[in-house]
């Protein structure tokens, strides 16, 4: 192991422990050459550094120094008079030494001296900056995060220009090592809110950090939640916003995410392009959008439990229509809607990981076969699957709580199958309650509507002009100090 191993002052010697502990990875490359009359060795990582920056950076200058008594001096006189790199730094001990390597910086060494010293010439192969996937926008920016958390980085500093913003680097990950980068607005976010964040992520003891799930848990509250209570985003000018609100985000490298804390229940039913439309227009997407979930999740268990158990709900009319079509089904109506939304399931998640170019038959195998032949069968009835088609459809409106409609809708469903209304309303009860008390460092998941914040809900319940807005002065922190 390369921890707590500090560097020796043989050169040739700090060679052989690296190969020893990277057992001669054919992406490690040492070249030997000598400068100043001091042996010396520049150490790369083969893929992770630019070949042009470390001949023009690196090879020329150092090979250009004149004679030097001492390997100390050497290092001094690169230090003080050669600016070879932007970003460098050095490295004392052989675990500072790989992280340096492996993140795509020269490392030179000297005989006769126990540091290296390292400088940034990266040149990994990375994606460029492209429109985000999963949160599409039409009145808004079209750039989204990538997996460079530097670029990242830069993504938002060219959307708030202001020395406000801070950003601390960090490591995470005994093994991988993963930068991550700690981000907010220093005269808004709540410094306990940021105390406590620093101190969850210094408790983790991850070997890797290979996606936003290996963090987001020890950022949330321990017990059951079924809704998270931290947020992500791909999108640079989404987490600007979340910033100047007073929150805290988290850039990963190698994620194209943010991780931001705390989230609130109702940005979920938010998008950037609601503060480019008039206001009317924006209220009335935000409750189509409420209504989406409500649908989304109670459709098909009322459906089901007043059929079974309420029939004197239902118009008379419509109540003979009902019956004419399920007396020809085979199966119970709970039976039928579990399988309906059960094949919905399979068929949504095949066409997420096939191959796009076998994508197109998915739909055409659920929509013709499944769909049509199953109804024309007889063993699904039509109003039912009516009903799990606009419950399924409402869904896609709140991409964001999908996970939790999914679970919730079988939920419900079972509820209402099983007790009628009476279940469902229990139910709801449960589940109220458990999203009451969701919370992120005291910070209310359901806010501003409990606690009850007048000027929260301006821009929840309804949104207003942009004049009202920019001159409420909003954070965060308001809803911190009514909890």
């Amino acid at each position: 192991m390369a921890e707590n191993k500090t560097l020796h002052n043989n050169m040739e010697e700090n060679i052989t422990i690296i190969k020893e502990i990277s057992e001669n990875s054919s992406d490690i490359l040492i070249n030997r050459f000598t400068t100043g009359n001091i042996k010396c060795a520049l150490l790369f990582c083969e893929g992770m550094t630019s070949t042009l920056s470390a001949c023009e950076m690196l090879f020329a200058p150092l090979m250009e120094i004149s004679e030097k008594d001492s390997p100390t001096e050497l290092f001094d006189y690169i230090r003080e008079h050669l600016l070879l790199s932007s970003d460098q730094t050095k490295a004392e001990d052989l675990d500072t030494l790989f992280r340096l390597l492996h993140s795509g910086f020269g490392v030179l060494l000297a005989d006769g001296i126990n540091i290296a010293l390292a400088f940034g010439i990266q040149g990994y192969s990375s994606r460029s900056v492209q429109e985000p996937s999963g949160e599409g926008n039409i009145m808004g920016s079209h750039e989204g995060f990538v997996e460079t958390v530097r670029t990242n980085m830069s993504l938002l500093r060219r959307r708030l220009k202001s020395p406000k913003l801070v950003m601390k680097l960090s490591v995470l990950g005994s093994e991988s090592k993963t930068d991550i980068c700690l981000c907010y607005m220093k005269d808004r976010v709540p410094r306990e809110l940021l105390r406590r964040i620093e101190k969850s992520l210094n408790e983790t003891n991850l070997e890797a950090v290979l996606s936003t799930g290996y963090i987001r848990p020890f950022l949330e509250k321990k017990g059951f939640e079924l809704f998270s209570s931290t947020g992500i985003t791909e999108r640079p000018d989404v987490l600007c916003s979340k910033l100047i609100e007073g929150r805290a985000a988290i850039l990963i490298d190698g994620l194209p995410y943010a991780i931001i804390v705390p989230r609130l229940f109702c940005e979920s039913f938010h998008t950037l392009d609601d503060y480019a439309y008039k206001p009317y227009y924006a209220v009335f997407i935000r409750w189509l959008k409420y209504a989406s979930f409500v649908l989304a999740i109670l459709l098909p268990a009322v459906y089901t439990a007043i059929v079974m158990y309420h029939p004197e709900l239902i118009n008379s009319t419509l109540l003979m229509l009902l019956v004419e079509e399920e007396k020809n089904a085979p199966l119970s109506i709970l039976t039928e809607a579990f399988l309906v939304l059960l094949m919905y399931e399979v068929i949504r998640e095949a066409g997420v990981r096939l191959p796009k170019p076998v994508g197109g038959a998915v739909s055409i195998i659920s929509g013709l076969i499944i769909g049509d032949a199953a109804v024309k069968s007889g063993l699904v009835s039509t109003p039912l699957l009516t009903m799990t088609a606009l419950s399924v459809l409402g869904g896609l409106a709140i991409p964001d709580l999908n996970p939790q409609i999914t679970v919730l809708r079988f939920a419900f469903l079972a509820a209402g199958g099983i007790l009628g209304l009476f279940g469902v309303s229990v139910l709801a009860c449960m589940v109220l309650i458990n999203i009451c008390s969701t919370e992120t460092y005291g910070f209310p998941f359901t806010a501003p509507i409990s606690p009850f914040s007048a000027r929260g809900m301006t821009d929840t319940a309804i949104r207003q002009g942009m004049r009202k807005l920019q001159n409420r002065g909003f954070t965060v922190e308001e809803y911190k100090q009514k909890s």
